[in-house]
């Protein structure tokens, strides 16, 4: 059985001292392939799907500014926009230039920002609830973003979703069967989230994320020029973004793959046994 080494990394971008998982594979010349992670996590939520297909990809995995183990100098600005620089700009670090890329949750708006500026990077598009369409945006999901800080309640709202109850919750809401739900994910992910700075960071990014919404268009504009090969993988019963954002994507992307699961948010958590495998195939093709 092939076991990949992974390797555990910092590269400095703009300030920043960027923390990153690499795996080792078994030959040199293995593509790339790129895993932005969701909010309220970090790398860390990789761990088992880069052990899985570490051996056989280069797979590389940042965590973004406030997040897991990177830390922002003090005055940097939470937005997405300055989330894409840094990675911009830690891929420019490591000359990773020609990649498959995989984006959920917070990962897709900080990729789709990326994609936008350097098409010929993107060979390949896996997007696992990772929503570019009004279509997947709940009722639950468009209240939050609305929310504004000169409104009344709205950092009470915010703050409500980074606790552990909430963390907690993104994990388990949806999910057939709980006990498959590892303890160590929404937990690590607390740990972060109560280091110093670090709320104050996700209330910035939760006013920011109308932004996301306002460049919908153009994300999907750049699906319908650019046609990455793509496989979506979504859970269902997402409580944030539901099924509709998963069907939206065909509009743009007539021929890309499409697997739904009778699972939430953090599909990989109880669905790596199916996910993996659909991964492993799309890219060997």
């Amino acid at each position: 059985m092939a076991v990949p080494r992974i390797a555990h990394r910092r590269v400095t971008v703009d300030g920043v001292e960027v923390f990153y998982r690499e795996s080792l594979p078994g030959r040199p010349d293995a593509p790339a392939l790129l895993l932005l992670h969701g909010f309220p996590s970090a790398s860390h939520q990789y761990r088992r799907l880069m052990d899985a297909l570490g051996d056989d990809y280069r797979v590389i995995a940042p965590d973004y500014p406030g997040f897991g183990h990177t830390e922002a100098p003090e005055g940097f600005e939470y937005t997405f926009d300055r989330l894409a620089d840094v990675v911009e700009g830690f891929l420019e670090a490591i000359d990773l230039r020609r990649f498959a890329m995989y984006v959920f949750d917070f990962g897709a708006p900080v990729g789709f920002r990326v994609a936008e500026r350097h098409p010929e990077w993107i060979e390949r598009l896996i997007v696992q609830n990772g929503n570019a369409y009004e279509d997947g945006l709940s009722p639950q999901a468009r209240d939050f973003i609305a929310l504004r800080p000169e409104q009344p309640g709205a950092e009470e709202i915010i703050r409500g979703l980074l606790t552990l109850e909430g963390t907690r919750s993104q994990y388990e809401g949806g999910v057939a069967d709980a006990s498959l739900i590892a303890p160590d994910g929404w937990t690590l992910d607390q740990h972060f989230l109560d280091l110093p700075g670090r709320k104050e960071a996700q209330l910035a990014l939760a006013y920011d994320y109308h932004s996301n919404v306002e460049r919908y268009p153009a994300w999907q504009a750049w699906l319908r020029k650019h046609t990455p090969p793509t496989l979506i993988v979504w859970g269902r019963h997402d409580m944030f973004f539901p099924e509709p954002g998963a069907h939206a994507y065909l509009r743009d992307l007539p021929d890309a793959e499409l697997h739904v699961l009778d699972t939430g948010h953090f599909a990989l958590e109880d669905g790596l046994h199916e996910i993996a495998p659909l991964i492993e195939d799309f890219l060997s093709r």
